[in-house]
């Protein structure tokens, strides 16, 4: 079996920003510990510090078994590689480089069908046989039958964004659990997975033998199927790791333990080092009045140079403070209403009316039109008039959605859209201080002053001259948050919102949506989330479409309104 031990780890980016400080920690053999931490703490990086992609200015990884890996990435792939590319990624190395070399020797024959190509691609078919490759094509088989419910030759040529992103999620975590790694890395595993392959996962995770170190924000699966919370703690010098020695269900209390035990060293080091400074100028004074004290001086000197360079224990770490101010104003009592509604191909029609205040939790699979239904609403429903003030707050293009029906906005109703896969062209190639105050066509622009201030708010103060494009997935959320809050939006329209924001971020999101003068619309698997919504709005896998009394995610356990 595995193990990952990490030995005083620490990072500094190329601007000069400490990242890592000595991180220290250790994932034993056949635990589950997830790898919490603020957005941008650093979780990431420190993944790729262990897969040995970025290497740290000091430190080491010792690693026990061989490792198999699924990057954040996986589960917004957009562009031409195949469900077969997919597999081949998260395969044991020797099988992926075999067939690595493989599909390169099938491309050269191809292209130049001689007889130096024709023996390197015979060499290849050897080498890919001999490594195991045509064996383990039958585990890749058993992976996307059960994701997909096809058979690998069905399915083996078809392009990876086809598929949903929980479908890519689905079908890289199935072939690492298959597979003969024996420690397992996994970033952001759960995003896009709806609530069955969640529940999947958590199971998965509880019975493998496999040791796994993930980084996850999701606060069901982290109680449900973590042995151990490793936490990466903001400080001066960069982030350092506390271990928790138990999962999320009772994290808060330790944690909470934990600082009042910081504060207490703190305090009782503090006043040792008064009493020690006392002593030294008592004996000082009368070490001026009489020789005989001049010894016992030296002696206070002595204990107190002794004292100060053996340093004060641990300080506190640094409280990640978000502040989020979604203001919303008044609309019409009736914010939306839907009559025989049908995405094409998607769904049964349907009827709904959503009122002022509401907020509407939007359940189902994976694929079953809920972000379809997002994107025809942020773009002003079936017929929008473009003197009604309708807007997409954060500036987006929208893809036309194909529908029968209608889905009206009611009066004074400005959608403002948050995207799951943080799909804004348009903000790329800019920093975040650029866009606050140069403004768009649906935002005014900001005294970079006032800019700062909110960037602070939203704790992306230090990210203020990035560019959007670099930031994490958690700082990306954060900021379409942000620009939410900056256009004045009263329907908030949100696509998985709390897929990638860190613990604190979607614990200020939640309080922030209780304080919103407006309408609330999630898609959401997150059951911790959904449970602060009232009410249920279900986009069933027969295709219907109905309400919920309750946040069921078993179809078959649902309570419908007639």
């Amino acid at each position: 079996m595995g193990f990952i031990d990490v030995n005083g780890v620490s990072l500094t980016l190329p601007d000069g920003r400490p990242l890592l400080d000595e991180v220290s920690f250790r994932v034993g053999e056949g635990t589950v510990s997830a790898l919490i931490g603020a957005n941008g703490a650093g979780k990431s990086t420190l993944l790729r510090i262990i897969r040995g992609e970025t290497a740290a200015e000091s430190g080491a990884i010792s690693l026990g078994g061989t490792l198999g890996v699924m990057e954040q990435f996986v589960g917004h792939i957009r562009d031409s590689s195949t469900v077969h590319d997919l597999l081949i990624s998260v395969a044991p190395a020797r099988i992926r480089q075999a067939a690595l070399a493989l599909k390169r020797a099938e491309l050269a024959i191809q292209a130049r069908d001689e007889l130096d190509s024709q023996l390197k691609f015979a060499t290849a078919i050897s080498e890919y046989a001999e490594a195991g490759g045509y064996e383990f094509e039958t585990v890749w088989d058993q992976c996307i039958m059960a994701a997909l419910g096809s058979p690998f030759e069905a399915v083996r040529a078809r392009e990876v964004r086809s598929l949903s992103g929980g479908e890519q999620k689905r079908l890289a975590l199935e072939a690492l659990f298959r597979g003969t790694d024996e420690v397992l890395v996994l970033d952001e595993p759960d995003n896009y997975l709806d609530v069955p392959a969640k529940r999947w996962l958590e199971e998965t995770l509880k019975s493998t033998r496999k040791t796994v170190l993930l980084v996850s924000h999701d606060r069901e699966l982290l109680a449900s199927a973590a042995d151990r919370i490793i936490t990466l703690e903001l400080g001066p010098a960069g982030a350092t790791a506390w271990t928790h020695g138990g999962n999320f269900s009772n994290y808060h209390e330790a944690r909470a333990a934990r600082m009042e035990r910081l504060d207490e060293l703190r305090r009782r080091w503090d006043e040792q080092h008064s009493k020690l400074k006392a002593l030294v100028q008592a004996m000082k004074a009368k070490a001026t009045a009489s020789d005989e004290f001049a010894s016992r001086y030296q002696a206070a000197l002595t204990r107190l140079r002794k004292f100060e360079e053996a340093g004060p224990p641990l300080e506190r770490p640094v409280e990640q403070k978000i502040q989020m101010r979604l203001g919303g104003d008044r609309t019409g009592k009736k914010v939306l209403v839907c009559e025989k509604l049908e995405l094409v191909g998607l769904m049964s029609p349907f009827d709904l009316e959503v009122w002022f205040g509401d907020r509407v939790a939007i359940l189902g699979s994976n694929g079953s039109g809920k972000s379809h239904f997002l994107r025809l609403l942020a773009q002003g429903g079936s017929d929008p008039d473009p003197s009604s003030g309708h807007l997409t707050s954060v500036g987006a293009s929208l893809a036309p959605v194909e529908h029968r029906g209608v889905a009206k906005l009611g009066a004074r109703v400005v959608p403002g859209w948050f995207a799951q896969m943080h799909e804004h062209p348009q903000l790329l190639g800019r920093t975040l201080l650029e866009i606050l105050h140069r403004g768009n066509e649906d935002r005014d622009g900001m005294p970079r002053e006032a800019a700062s201030r909110i960037l602070d708010r939203y704790g992306l103060a230090g990210a203020a001259e990035q560019d959007f494009g670099t930031l994490s997935g958690g700082q990306q959320a954060r900021f379409q948050i942000l620009l939410l809050e900056a256009t004045g939006v009263t329907l908030l329209l949100l696509d998985e919102p709390t897929d990638n924001l860190d613990l604190v971020s979607a614990e200020a999101l939640q309080s922030a949506l209780e304080r919103f003068e407006g309408t609330v619309m999630a898609v959401t698997h997150d059951r911790w989330f959904a449970r602060s919504c009232s009410r249920f709005l279900v986009f069933g896998s027969d295709g219907r479409v109905y309400e919920s009394t309750e946040p069921v995610w078993d179809e078959s356990r649902v309570v419908r309104n007639r």
